[in-house]
């Protein structure tokens, strides 16, 4: 168990995603983490039951955490909510909208009550501006930032497979928090954070932001091709397992041309004897590199890109991820038995973190209870 935050203590009014994410990291890092669930539970919880019962979400985002179920309605349980972040270092909420302040708990209230408290609010738009009360969830954001409009291929538009805004603004919270606990340490004095995901997804959109605002150009959307590489795509192989390649420069260039296509003398070819000129000409090029890729299986190709020093990454199923040889796990205990799952990306020193169970519904509540009862 990783120990860089222990006796940090973050209490966490937390839903869905985003929040979840930030507070995770959190616990990972050794900090004591209290989930402050409806009394009917988070609904992520609910999402589907395929982990033996459980939720995939639930389960990646709430390890290691203390459930607390609170009705935040009642006095008597605001009155404990209260107690909590008195001795609280950091207070986490992705509620609705303005529902924090109505039930009390206004950052700005609490800064003046708790000035080393650090408080963070995770919302949809952020809070200011022409949308900031509108309800938002992932795919929502996605479209609204425009990362639809450059995800899918020349059939339509297509949803990215797993919730990058809800994760990146779970991702941004975090990175805030420690700066912020690093300017405490220094100051003695926490601050306000306010992460959405319309700006934390509009963060990662500022390439084609920019190459629009300035240039005026749209990235078209390319599938699995790349839109100013080339050849950077996908091609089939004789099996229908397919393989992405990926050719940077003019030296990788000359050689796919010998080594993989057989052919040194196309590298110098005037259709493909640059990158400019091999995108303008990318339908004759595919018409060269398809058939060579169609007569070996994906992994006979893979075998020859590696051997070439060429870049490549066979396009996996799920069923290929599951038995990846490179894949790292970690094992999570859930409330109905041991999970064997994808370790975290970062390691420490080559070890993985050693990772805190998840919680049933309301598994802390009596504990804490008498822990943050009346003084």
């Amino acid at each position: 168990m990783r120990t860089d935050l222990a006796g940090l203590l973050v209490v966490s009014v937390e839903q869905a995603v985003a929040a979840p994410y930030a507070s995770g990291r959190l616990a990972e890092a050794g900090a004591r983490v209290i989930k402050v669930e409806r009394p009917e539970g988070d609904f992520a919880r609910g999402y589907d039951a395929l982990v033996h019962g459980e939720s995939a979400y639930f389960v990646w985002l709430n390890r290691g955490k203390e459930s607390l179920c609170l009705d935040l309605r009642q006095e008597a349980d605001r009155a404990l909510m209260e107690r909590m972040l008195a001795r609280a270092d950091i207070f986490i909420q992705n509620l609705a909208p303005g529902a924090i302040d109505r039930l009390g708990f206004a950052p700005d209230r609490l800064r003046a009550d708790y000035p080393r408290l650090i408080t963070v609010s995770i919302s949809g738009y952020g809070e200011d501006g022409p949308l900031a009360d509108l309800k938002a969830y992932d795919l929502l954001v996605q479209a609204e930032t425009g990362l639809s409009s450059i995800t899918g291929n020349e059939h339509g538009l297509a949803r990215t497979g797993v919730s990058v805004c809800d994760i990146a603004a779970g991702m941004t919270a975090y990175q805030a928090i420690l700066e912020a606990l690093i300017g405490r340490a220094t100051t003695g004095v926490g601050r306000h954070i306010a992460v959405s995901l319309f700006h934390a997804l509009g963060d990662w959109m500022n390439v084609p932001y920019l190459q629009y605002a300035y240039g005026g150009k749209v990235p078209p959307r390319a599938g699995l091709n790349h839109p100013t590489i080339a050849p950077y795509g996908v091609y089939q192989g004789s099996d229908g397992k397919a393989v992405l390649i990926s050719i940077q420069n003019e030296r990788e260039w000359a050689v796919f041309c010998e080594a993989i296509l057989g052919d040194a003398a196309l590298a110098r070819d005037p259709r493909f004897d640059s990158n400019s000129a091999r995108v303008a000409n990318r339908a004759a090029l595919d018409a060269i590199l398809r058939p060579i890729f169609a007569a070996l299986t994906r992994d006979a190709m893979a075998d020859r890109l590696r051997a070439a020093r060429i870049a490549y990454g066979r396009v996996s199923e799920m069923e290929d991820l599951v038995t990846h040889p490179q894949n790292r796990h970690v094992t999570v205990e859930t409330p109905s038995g041991p999970v064997q799952m994808l370790a975290p990306g970062a390691q420490m020193d080559g070890c993985d973190a050693t990772l805190g169970a998840v919680p049933a519904l309301g598994a802390h509540t009596d504990t804490l209870r008498q822990e943050f009862g009346d003084d």
